[in-house]
């Protein structure tokens, strides 16, 4: 009997985060996938990080997980985003080859004990007295499981759309899970339907690239994860930069008409951050051209990725627009774009480990949840695995707090809030992104993952030399001091234009907005970056870090402040009904995260907080 503690389905970003933790932590786990060679496909655009995003990538790495990692073993073209702004909105960007990072996912998974690879598609679910049994697999075969993790992606019940033309799929050349939507839709789960797209491909020598502005990489070229190295790292190559036109928008416009999304054929909401050029065209109107990246899928690929353009128009129309455009105008379409559009199933029924709350050892993970975006994926393929394997083990789940990483807002907004469209990250989601920054993800989370079995002695090296050099360093620049008019005073006056007029310690000149770490005399050399922007951070931003610090305690209060799954809200005296109901549907696991509801006003909170105190005392006496 093939019999596992904890089963997998779907071998996307969310799937194999998921595996792999379980298996790291010692669960004997099972991946199945309907095709073992494409496990750790980039089914769009191939990428890691960005705004939000590489926060995201970071703290999986921190906690042991595999994206960054599989990024900087494939990254072929880096950026930091916001680079001129402060560390805490900063971000990294990987354009990756995309063969090589599907490979190097593959190699990490194939090389992890506990794991086994299963190639199948999922028929049915056996549920009994709301737990968990077994799957159906090809021909009627069961696998058995305590646990399991559906991380589906695109692919239930998913239809693919290029003009008025459509055909089962979830995504080109792979076809929808059919069974696996009907069963889940007989569940007690809210669901509903989204909707994903991707740009045509290119081919490469078809492009006019005398036309297109160069987009070099960063120097230094960063890395994303903590343990990378840049031996192991593919070379650098340029993207390419261009532009839509009046031309270029008066073609989507005439072809509305056979428009999937202006016909009304698809229904499901699409993501509003990274929207179809014809809604681009559409709601921003007063705009005569938009940015397209020409990004490389891989060094050797001849497929140019036009990162700006997803579409689901006809061939036809997506050929004529495409050749308005300076630079495409003989380019050739290997594979058009088209619209995806799935079930996903809304995450207010799930609690925060991500288990569903009316199957016992169901649970969801990526796009089923209403995301949109490998990150947002990998992030809650790591947390479903870890608790999943918690669960075995009779011990709490892990539920990271909105001060303690990105991955806990991602999980709170979803479960707390629920979301109608695609829900992408962005810092500005983040009440307290002054201490949750990309460059500190390590020294918030290797700890926790080191105690939860999930971090190689690798990792945790890597986090306690950069743990011990940060607070050496932090400790030298308080103490030593530069005298004015000495060599020092003069050079660092040269070099940043700030006066010294009297002996000012490394720490208090660090403070200075246009000073920065490598401007100081005896800096270390060979220091890893991330240590330098958590030296600079922890002293230039001090006074906010102290300030969210305070707010975080207070916040600590009311999530400490446990709402019993029994309360009935009709009995809380004086909420309104609009209030009752939200509560009712939510039902929030504490006080804080009720007051994040939206409609839950502070009054309402001190009510509810009033009757959980005097339902204490009660059941006390």
């Amino acid at each position: 009997m093939d019999k596992y503690q904890i089963i997998v389905v779907g071998g996307g970003h969310a799937g194999v985060e998921a595996a792999s933790a379980a298996a790291r932590m010692g669960a004997q786990t099972c991946l199945v996938t309907h095709s073992i060679e494409k496990i750790g496909e980039m089914s769009c655009n191939p990428a890691i990080g960005g705004i939000g995003k590489s926060h995201l990538a970071k703290e999986v790495d921190a906690l042991g997980g595999l994206m960054a990692r599989a990024a900087d073993e494939a990254g072929i073209h880096y950026r930091v985003l916001n680079s001129t702004k402060g560390q805490a909105v900063r971000a990294t960007r990987v354009q990756t080859d995309r063969d090589l990072y599907r490979k190097a996912i593959q190699k990490f998974l194939n090389d992890q004990p506990n794991l086994t690879i299963v190639e199948a598609s999922v028929e049915d679910i056996v549920i009994k007295n709301r737990k968990i049994c077994s799957i159906v697999i090809d021909q009627g075969q069961q696998l058995y499981g305590e646990k399991l993790i559906l991380t589906t992606g695109t692919f239930l019940g998913g239809i693919m759309h290029t003009g008025l033309k459509q055909k089962p799929g979830g995504r080109v050349g792979d076809p929808p899970s059919i069974r696996l939507a009907k069963k889940l839709r007989e569940l007690p789960l809210s669901v509903g339907r989204l909707k994903t797209g991707t740009p045509p491909r290119l081919l490469k020598n078809s492009i006019d690239w005398s036309q297109l502005s160069p987009q070099p990489g960063d120097l230094p070229t960063p890395l994303l994860s903590y343990i990378s190295s840049n031996t192991t790292r593919p070379p650098q190559i340029e993207c390419f930069m261009t532009r839509t036109n009046k031309t270029t928008h008066q073609i989507i416009r005439d072809s509305l008409t056979e428009s999937p999304m202006y016909t009304g054929i698809i229904e499901g909401v699409g993501p509003r951050y990274c929207p179809s050029i014809e809604d681009k065209v559409i709601r921003f109107s007063e705009r005569d051209s938009h940015q397209i990246f020409a990004e490389p899928e891989g060094i050797t690929s001849e497929l140019i990725y036009p990162n700006g353009i997803s579409t689901s128009l006809p061939h036809a129309a997506q050929e004529e627009m495409v050749r308005s455009i300076k630079g495409f105008e003989e380019a050739e379409i290997v594979r058009p774009g088209y619209a995806i559009e799935y079930d996903y199933f809304n995450p207010t029924g799930l609690y925060h480990s991500l288990e569903t709350r009316c199957i016992e050892g169901l649970y969801f993970a990526g796009q089923i949840n209403g995301t949109t975006g490998y990150e947002e994926a990998a992030a809650q393929g790591l947390i479903a695995g870890i608790n999943a394997t918690l669960s075995l083990e009779k011990k709490e789940p892990l539920t990271l707090g909105r001060h303690e990483a990105y991955m806990g807002v991602l999980i709170d907004d979803l479960v707390s809030l629920g979301t109608k469209e695609p829900y992408r990250m962005f810092t500005s989601r983040a009440e307290y992104r002054l201490i949750m920054r990309e460059d500190n993800a390590d020294m918030r989370l290797t700890k926790k993952g080191k105690q939860l079995g999930l971090v190689g002695d690798r990792l945790w090296q890597a986090y306690e030399e950069k743990r011990e050099t940060a607070q050496q360093e932090l400790l030298r620049l308080s103490r030593q001091k530069i005298i004015p008019e000495t060599k020092e005073a003069e050079l660092l006056e040269k070099e940043t234009g700030e006066k010294i007029n009297s002996p000012k310690s490394l720490k208090e000149i660090l403070k200075r907005p246009k000073v920065s770490y490598t401007d100081l005399p005896g800096q270390l050399h060979g220091i890893h970056r991330s240590a330098i922007d958590e030296i600079e951070a922890s002293i230039k931003y001090a006074g906010y870090i102290e300030r969210q610090r305070v707010d975080i305690e207070r916040l600590q209060k009311n999530e400490n402040t446990i709402i019993p799954d029994t309360v009935i809200y009709e009995n809380v005296v004086g909420l309104s009904n609009e209030v009752k109901q939200k509560l009712t549907e939510a039902r929030p696991q504490s006080l804080a995260r009720a007051s994040r509801l939206p409609g839950v006003t502070p009054a309402a909170v001190s009510l509810l907080m009033v009757y959980l105190k005097k339902e204490r005392k009660r059941k006390a006496g």
